[in-house]
């Protein structure tokens, strides 16, 4: 049985992790929480102890690093006996985190594709680009990867898993992530605004008819009418699920669709068409260079500071098409979460809440050896019912809606 967790990260969703690695560790054992920035990694662990979430007495600690030092990174879990890395830091260090769990031997997970700085919407499936050329070393060494095991990507790969063991044939994946809430502000985003304006200035690929299509952001737009959140407009994005479900599933159309009101879009369009979420850096009339994509997410909110006045809720689920003796079926596998209910248990909104749950339940089933699958990963290549089991117990109860019903997913 693998113990010790390390978090790298110290953002919104990090808290959400450190919070459900405290409330299970009895399960994963010593909790270390390490980012370039100290104070950051301790107002974390100030807030877990807040809120008394240590389920039983136990370590947690902060440590310092610069997560894109491969090295130091490995000192780190070398240093603190982690056996388990739990990486929501930037998309940037994906790979120098991943590298120093291979040579150390600790098992990897995070919640995000991996991305270079100077790169944006890079040749699909995007996943081959880096984290798979990694996969034969990781098998040589035995060493664990579980990739993109948050919610989007992560959760939704299991819905899309467990839909399809249903069917005899599965025809088409449409993921849909809609978020109903309010956060007050004129304008800011639920996450690393660098992060979350990358994914929606480059190419939209979706996976259609066996083949990469290319489409421009919010050129393809949907009305979704879901549960509990109701009749939502939403717009075919380019996604880290996408390009592993086509790649596991090539014989299904994959599509994802994210949820935007028209306010956001028109200030998206406007910094975008202005060249103010350019990755390129420019040089000021004073002569000094800056990338305009850093200097809006230095103007922009903090997506944590959003967590105390947010109200309202997530849908996020699978509508998965295929086919049953003979006949035509579809089901809708989803899961609704309480922006204001995640910030009175953790202290973040739901978008934090919701992709920082999942990577604790796939600690806890690789913990007990459950998805140790001392090789690499993508969420659905793994049995979903463990994943859903604990998902159930820790805060993000999966259900399914079909001709049986609407109803929870084990019923």
């Amino acid at each position: 049985m693998k113990k010790n967790v390390l978090i790298i990260g110290a953002g919104g969703v990090a808290q959400v992790v450190a919070h459900k690695c405290a409330q299970n560790n009895d399960v994963l054992g010593d909790i270390h929480i390490a980012s370039r920035t100290l104070s950051k990694c301790e107002a974390i662990i100030d807030s877990v102890r807040e809120k008394s979430a240590m389920k039983v007495d136990g370590v947690l600690k902060a440590h310092q690093v610069d997560a894109l030092d491969s090295a130091a990174v490995a000192k780190v879990i070398t240093d603190t006996g982690a056996q388990i890395v739990i990486n929501v830091g930037s998309a940037f260090v994906n790979m120098s985190v991943m590298d120093a769990c291979i040579e150390t031997g600790a098992a990897y997970i995070d919640t995000a594709i991996h991305e270079e700085p100077d790169k944006i919407c890079e040749t699909p499936p995007w996943y081959a680009n880096y984290e798979w050329k990694k996969r034969d070393l990781c098998a040589e060494k035995g060493v664990t990867a579980i990739l993109g095991a948050g919610f989007d990507p992560g959760v939704v790969n299991a819905f899309a898993r467990f839909a399809i063991d249903t069917m005899d044939e599965v025809k088409s994946v449409d993921i849909v992530d809609i978020n109903a809430g309010s956060h007050g502000k004129y304008f800011a985003t639920n996450f690393d605004p660098e992060i979350n304006f990358r994914e929606f200035t480059g190419t939209v690929y979706s996976w259609q008819g066996g083949e990469w299509k290319e489409n421009s952001m919010f050129e393809v737009g949907h009305e979704w009418d879901l549960p509990v959140v109701g009749k939502q407009m939403a717009y075919m994005s380019g996604h880290d699920e996408v390009h592993s479900l086509a790649t596991n599933y090539p014989q299904a159309d994959i599509r994802f669709w994210m949820g935007f009101g028209e306010h956001y879009i028109n200030v998206f369009s406007v910094l975008k068409n202005i060249g103010l979420l350019s990755e390129q850096p420019v040089t000021l009339a004073e002569g000094q260079e800056v990338v305009p994509l850093k200097v809006v997410k230095a103007c922009l909110p903090d997506p944590s500071s959003l967590a105390p006045d947010y109200t309202g809720k997530t849908c996020i689920g699978d509508l998965v098409k295929g086919t049953r003796d003979g006949k035509d079926v579809e089901m809708f596998v989803y899961n609704v979460a309480d922006h204001k209910e995640a910030y009175l248990e953790v202290g973040s909104q739901g978008i934090s809440y919701t992709a920082g749950v999942p990577p604790v339940a796939a600690a806890m089933l690789v913990a007990d050896g459950t998805w140790d699958a001392k090789t690499m990963k993508n969420v659905e290549e793994m049995d979903p019912k463990p994943f859903f089991t604990i998902l159930d117990r820790i805060g993000l109860p999966t259900r399914v809606k079909d001709e049986n019903g609407d109803r929870a997913w084990n019923e």
